[in-house]
């Protein structure tokens, strides 16, 4: 076996370095799939938003003895619906009310954290575990993950509509308003799915990095959702490698290598648009 074989094989001799690969593909796959339609319609910071504010309805979840994905799910949810609420109730911009929501309810998970005696650590709610997880918990995340996906590639042309023209979507029958709560849905159950994995904080990463970087090198939503998927899928393993040869954390391996990835993508948007000019030029 060659020393390149070796390098790339040898983490997955271990049982648990098996079960972070197979947890971290997942994720990445249904934050890849949900990133492109994110990026598309600006949503960006509602994944920032929904994700810090599921930390209450977890602490709260453990208190009433929940499962804590429940938990995770209401809290997430609920901060959407809020977002919306305000925003269409008051003149404060949606980029404000979803500051102050996010930040608000972050703040009153960390409040409720530390008054409740748990033996939930608090940097995996907020980093994750991904090489802690166990077969049980992968299932749990599948259970979420899968039905999300197909949910999402089912609907994307409704959803690519809504994203691009509300307007149109609404004039040909479409409910816009069904597929709006539906996507935020959607997005709450994907944070939900990823938040054993890759925590409350790094999940923001994955929701954003893999839609932004199809963007930048196809201008076709489908090619768009299938360099996201590719993108998360080899940042996943290259990352879990790395975190294994490296002695670090998983998570923040795999977001680093997609920012790499981000950073060539956006140097060859670059060079093809420098390129254009210059044939605009010439002509």
């Amino acid at each position: 076996m060659s020393l390149i074989q070796t390098w790339l094989l040898s983490p997955f001799v271990h049982e648990f370095m098996q079960r972070g690969l197979v947890v971290a593909v997942l994720v990445g796959i249904v934050c890849a799939v949900l990133s492109c339609f994110l990026v598309l319609k600006g949503w960006s910071l509602m994944g920032d938003a929904v994700s810090h504010a599921v930390l209450p309805g977890i602490v709260i979840a453990h208190i009433v003895s929940l499962p804590l994905a429940i938990g995770a799910f209401a809290a997430g949810l609920g901060c959407a619906l809020g977002i919306g609420y305000l925003k269409e109730n008051s003149r404060v911009k949606e980029d404000t009310v979803m500051g102050i929501v996010f930040s608000g309810m972050f703040a009153l998970g960390l409040v409720l954290f530390v008054k409740v005696d748990s033996d939930q650590h608090l940097l995996h709610i907020l980093f994750g575990n991904m090489l802690g997880v166990r077969w049980s918990d992968i299932a749990e995340t599948a259970l979420i993950a899968v039905p999300t996906i197909a949910i999402m590639l089912a609907k994307r042309r409704d959803f690519l509509l809504h994203a691009f023209d509300p307007a149109h979507a609404r004039a040909i029958g479409l409910n816009v308003r069904l597929l709006h709560f539906g996507l935020l849905a959607l997005l709450a159950l994907t944070i939900v799915a990823a938040l054993k994995a890759v925590g409350i904080i790094l999940v923001v990463a994955m929701l954003i990095a893999p839609g932004a970087i199809g963007y930048l090198l196809t201008r076709q939503f489908d090619r768009m959702l299938m360099v996201a998927v590719a993108v998360a899928v080899t940042s996943s393993v290259l990352g879990t490698i790395l975190s294994f040869h490296l002695d670090a954390a998983t998570g923040p391996c795999i977001v680093v290598v997609q920012a790499g990835f981000f950073i060539a993508a956006l140097a060859a948007s670059l060079r093809r648009s420098a390129r254009l000019a210059d044939a605009g030029t010439a002509a």
